[in-house]
């Protein structure tokens, strides 16, 4: 049967909800008729939708609706169930998500983080604000049919919900996934059975996910969708992906667009951050060969604490960029040789760290340059092109070599905005189902 079974209030967001889950290559089936269904069909596919189609009913209608809709697709087999809502918090939100509780048991909790980065609705402060505007000022207000008059998320539920209903802020989000899992189970101990937290990005939703799963609760998502495909991503991996896996960001560019999107990236996703001390690498051969030992045993000390490892030349930062000139006397070669050097010793920790730790099975580069000298170092034939991530920011697995299908993305320094390394890596994450 299906592991993932969701509870739509409408047709066009289930299938919305289909369609993102689609995209993380899970068979995906959503059911019109569930008189007509057959159990082959739903064997079939890792992700089962059902449109209630509630959304402007009566709470007691829809209610039982979603708990018949539950009685007719819920198995001992399904991994993550959700109840998927409107992105602008309408209909019956309350009693829709009793009905789940309701018939699943009292081992069950429901998680509501309805944030939908990409189209501008998120939580900050318990309210949900569209576009920047709290949702009761919007046109959502004067809804002909589920106008919606406040913008706290929780209040809503309090006001539709038979259950203790709370609310986590953001400034708890701060401080990681086991702290986040115990006040959801200190929440459950006292009573509370709907926890709704503020979300702003993927990121906050991975990281509310990851507290979930640590916190062993058996959860509902409720939420547009976004939620429940990072879930989803977390919990049903596809049996041929099911391995540790772990990203290496190379970023030598010295561009000021770099230490502004690498600054972004850390800020929005925890990372083990190693530094290149760029200089040491034109030194000398001994003085360039500790570099990358240095740094090497840097990555591999700590990477386990992280999914994503960033090796960042310290040239990012003005204070630290050096002349040329004096190692090109020293060395006697050109500035192009020079820049080798740098791109070479770049690659070459790149290639011992995937060497010596398995785990290692996508990588960003910043850079044709660097990029160049990662592909001669790792020895591949080229790059499968799969897909444009921004523009300007290519993804791709590796053509033969002893790293054969390794994921890739690469873009140069200068390109994209503040959030576009950010924005790769978040690519990378869902590529490996991390």
């Amino acid at each position: 049967m299906s592991e993932c079974v969701v509870i739509a209030d409408d047709l066009t967001g289930g299938n919305a909800t289909g369609v993102l889950l689609k995209k993380m290559k899970y068979k995906a089936h959503t059911v019109i008729n569930l008189a007509a269904i057959e159990p082959s069909q739903l064997a079939e596919c890792d992700c089962v939708i059902y449109p209630t189609n509630s959304r402007g009913l009566t709470s007691e209608v829809a209610y039982d609706k979603v708990h018949e809709a539950c009685a007719a697709l819920a198995t001992e087999g399904t991994t993550l169930y959700s109840h998927r809502i409107d992105s602008t918090l309408r209909g019956n939100l309350g009693s829709e998500t009793d009905a789940m509780l309701d018939y699943l048991g009292e081992d069950y909790i429901a998680i509501c983080a309805p944030c939908f980065p990409a189209t501008g609705r998120i939580v900050c402060g318990g309210y949900m604000l569209v576009d920047g505007v709290p949702l009761h000022k919007t046109n959502i207000a004067i809804d002909p049919k589920t106008p919606v008059k406040i913008s706290e998320v929780a209040e809503l539920f309090r006001q539709q919900s038979k259950y203790g209903v709370v609310s986590v802020r953001l400034k708890e989000l701060m401080h990681g996934k086991h702290y986040l899992a115990d006040i959801i189970n200190s929440n459950v101990e006292q009573g509370n059975r709907i926890i709704c937290f503020d979300c702003i990005s993927q990121e906050d939703l991975d990281l509310i996910a990851d507290a979930c799963i640590t916190s062993k609760k058996k959860i509902v998502a409720v939420d547009p969708g976004v939620f429940t495909t990072t879930l989803a991503r977390k919990l049903i991996v596809p049996k041929d992906q099911q391995v540790d896996s772990r990203i290496l960001a190379v970023v030598g560019s010295v561009n000021p667009n770099a230490k502004v999107q690498m600054e972004n990236l850390w800020l929005a996703q925890r990372t083990h951050r190693v530094m290149v001390v760029t200089k040491r690498l034109l030194e000398s051969e001994a003085a360039r060969k500790h570099e990358i030992e240095r740094v090497i045993k840097e990555v591999l000390i700590g990477c386990n604490k992280r999914q994503v490892t960033t090796v960042v030349g310290d040239g990012i930062y003005p204070e630290n960029r050096i002349d040329f000139r004096p190692y090109m006397d020293l060395l006697q070669c050109s500035m192009d040789e020079v820049s080798c050097i740098i791109n070479d010793s770049f690659a070459e920790i790149a290639y011992e760290v995937f060497k010596k730790e398995s785990s290692f099975r996508a990588m960003y580069t910043s850079g044709g340059d660097i990029t160049v000298s990662v592909c001669d170092r790792f020895n591949t034939a080229g790059l499968r092109l799969r897909d444009e991530v921004l523009p300007l920011a290519a993804y791709g697995k590796f053509l033969g070599g002893e790293f054969d299908g390794v994921h890739l993305i690469t873009k140069g320094g200068s390109q994209g905005g503040p959030d576009a390394i950010n924005l790769c890596i978040t690519y990378l994450k869902e590529k490996l189902y991390i």
